[in-house]
């Protein structure tokens, strides 16, 4: 009896415990749903701002928007190239000899310093031409006065009045030509002249300013017509740019838009220059065009063969709002940008954005004037957003 009302006691006691123990487990999952709903919410707030510390904030450049953004440029890069327009080739004009040669590659030359002097037989048969048709002339003068006053006493027939007169016109012309013909040699074929004064021998003057690019011959050495350039001379107070620019670019590019072209030689040197040329091709390869800029080269330290950078200045509507394109980035197919809200905070937010430029995109729609964007640190703060560890 004793036993059996022990057994029934211990039954009561174990089915108290094992309510006791299903409350405690009906208490405790409210609290565990609470507990998880807790970093959610964490996660939703950190995905809406991030704070920096002062370290991380000094990896970051925040730039504020303005209707008067920095002027958009298009940066395309060449070389520099002699101007064409500025150069002169001296070839000899006649067979002959090269003397006196006064110059040498790198002098610097005026217009109309003699450069050397051609001494050639051609030139002296020019000459005695030259002589023979004024004495010519001067006896055809003579005759035809001699007939003029003839005829008008009677004593010459109509006929040899008008044989001397187209004698006289014949030998007119004839001066006129070998005049032309020494003025090409570079003589000047004044009557006065007589044989003392003209000479067989021609002083090759510089027809521009400039310097001595080339030389291929040396003194004493006979020359012709048909030889290759004797010198080069190059004005080179202005030099051109040929750089290549994508077609998608030459829309925006226009003759005389400035410029400024920079090089590795001159690092801190901003050298001025415009659009003179927009090739009408394009290379189907690279999908590229060339454009000459004509650039002004001050104590010449462009130099013809040097690689070059350039930055074309486009024009853009002065109300547009713009920001570095490194400033905006792509996530699930929608763009954003990371917006100062605090001293050390920063939000993401959505924007829509055009194309601009090479460097930046024009704002459509999502920041306004006055809004701190930041330029540089973009990496970092998207890696704090995501809960990434940083480096």
């Amino acid at each position: 009896m004793i036993k059996r009302a022990a057994s029934w006691a211990f039954g009561l006691a174990c089915a108290a415990g094992l309510a006791a123990t299903a409350s405690a487990c009906k208490a405790a999952t409210p609290g565990t749903e609470t507990v998880a709903a807790a970093p959610a919410e964490a996660g939703q707030k950190a995905a809406s701002s991030v704070h920096l510390a002062a370290s991380q904030l000094a990896q970051v450049r925040v730039e504020e928007l303005s209707e008067h953004s920095p002027p958009d440029t298009l940066k395309a890069t060449g070389t520099v190239e002699f101007n064409a327009d500025r150069m002169s080739r001296i070839l000899p004009p006649v067979a002959g000899q090269v003397q006196q040669l006064a110059v040498n590659v790198g002098d610097v030359v005026r217009k109309d310093d003699i450069l050397f002097v051609l001494s050639s037989r051609e030139v002296a048969a020019a000459i005695a031409e030259h002589l023979a048709s004024h004495k010519d002339l001067d006896l055809a003068e003579k005759t035809f006065a001699m007939t003029q006053d003839l005829f008008d006493h009677q004593a010459a027939s109509r006929m040899a009045l008008q044989q001397s007169e187209n004698e006289r016109s014949k030998a007119r012309s004839k001066v006129l030509q070998t005049e032309e013909v020494l003025q090409v040699l570079g003589l000047d074929g004044h009557p006065a002249e007589d044989a003392t004064r003209l000479q067989s021998r021609i002083p090759m003057r510089s027809p521009i300013a400039g310097t001595v690019i080339e030389r291929s011959v040396t003194n004493g050495q006979f020359v012709g017509p048909d030889n290759p350039p004797l010198m080069t001379i190059a004005d080179l107070s202005a030099v051109w740019v040929q750089a290549d620019v994508f077609e998608r670019d030459l829309s925006r590019i226009s003759v005389g838009q400035k410029a400024e072209v920079t090089t590795a030689a001159y690092p801190n040197d901003r050298f001025t220059a415009q659009v003179s040329r927009i090739a009408t091709v394009v290379d189907g390869q690279t999908r590229t065009s060339k454009v000459r800029f004509l650039a002004a080269n001050p104590d010449a330290r462009l130099k013809p063969g040097m690689f070059a950078s350039t930055s074309l200045y486009l024009p853009q509507p002065s109300s547009a709002l713009t920001v570095p394109a490194k400033a905006v980035f792509v996530e699930g197919g929608r763009r954003f940008a990371y917006v100062q809200v605090g001293a050390q905070d920063f939000a993401r937010r959505g924007v829509e954005t055009a194309a601009s430029g090479t460097d930046r995109l024009r704002i459509v729609s999502g920041l306004n004037v006055g809004d701190r964007v930041v330029s540089d640190g973009v990496l970092l703060l998207r890696q704090l957003d995501a809960g990434a560890p940083t480096q």
